[in-house]
């Protein structure tokens, strides 16, 4: 099943997919046109993952971390499907990264890499934007790359753990203004979704509606002010997102 929380007539649903449409709790079916979107989950603590495709951290001229490298995000930096992200206008260095974002379904600590896929409610997209003019270091993103208001998109659905069977072998794809700017696919991961839930869960606790975002693929392209991004992962569908400049947010 797909969920989503929309905003229909100035209040929050919890919707579903309904076909091509989406059909609130009481039964009424709605457009998709007609809803502002908002994440699918409200989200917990959200842990980002960086290098953890061993071609992004190359093309960023780095060796692939031995252990997880993970930071945490804000909850301000999230927004729904059809959002709008602000661009710093004196950025020269704004990428996308499209990323398989792992919803936690239930409270666990020491979780087994073996059991790790029970802790799973589902899974969506993530657009994890970085800024990085504002990186000290690759191994220590700091707050202006990473927790800017906006910079996460996130959604358009979760989607049950049980509707994906694999999310280690998964195409990922990311579209810039309708041509086709990055590919690749999970099972290309460094440290596998398992992996890191066993490892995160060893020395803090997990609860429901945590997020984990677990990296890009190589193929990461500067976006600027206009541009239209879609971020595409199988099983999951698209997520889409619009740039704007942050003149029109003052």
């Amino acid at each position: 099943m797909k969920r989503a929380r929309v905003v229909v007539d100035g209040a929050i649903h919890e919707a579903v997919k309904h076909g091509e449409q989406l059909q609130l709790p009481s039964g009424r079916i709605v457009a998709t046109k007609e809803v502002q979107w908002l994440p699918p989950v409200v989200p917990g603590t959200v842990f980002a993952l960086g290098l953890n495709y061993a071609d992004h951290a190359k093309e960023l001229a780095f060796q692939a971390p031995e252990e997880p490298l993970v930071f945490l995000k804000g909850p301000n930096t999230f927004i729904g499907h059809h959002g709008k992200t602000v661009r710093p206008d004196e950025a020269e260095h704004m990428h996308y990264e499209c990323e398989l974002a792992v919803i936690i379904g239930k409270q666990g600590k020491n979780i087994p890499r073996s059991k790790a896929y029970e802790y799973i409610a589902g899974y969506t997209i993530a657009n994890d934007y970085a800024i990085r003019d504002y990186l000290e270091n690759y191994y220590r993103p700091n707050l202006r790359v990473k927790s800017r208001d906006t910079c996460t998109p996130i959604g358009p659905y979760l989607v049950d753990a049980s509707d994906i069977p694999d999310p280690m072998n998964l195409t990922l794809k990311t579209t810039v203004n309708g041509t086709v700017t990055q590919t690749g696919t999970t099972k290309d991961m460094v440290f596998s979704v398992p992996v890191l839930i066993e490892y995160l869960s060893s020395f803090m606790t997990l609860n429901k509606n945590d997020i984990i975002l677990t990296g890009t693929p190589e193929g990461l392209a500067k976006v600027y002010e206009g541009d239209h991004v879609i971020t595409e992962i199988e099983g999951l569908g698209q997520l889409h997102n619009t740039i704007i400049s942050d003149h029109l947010e003052r």
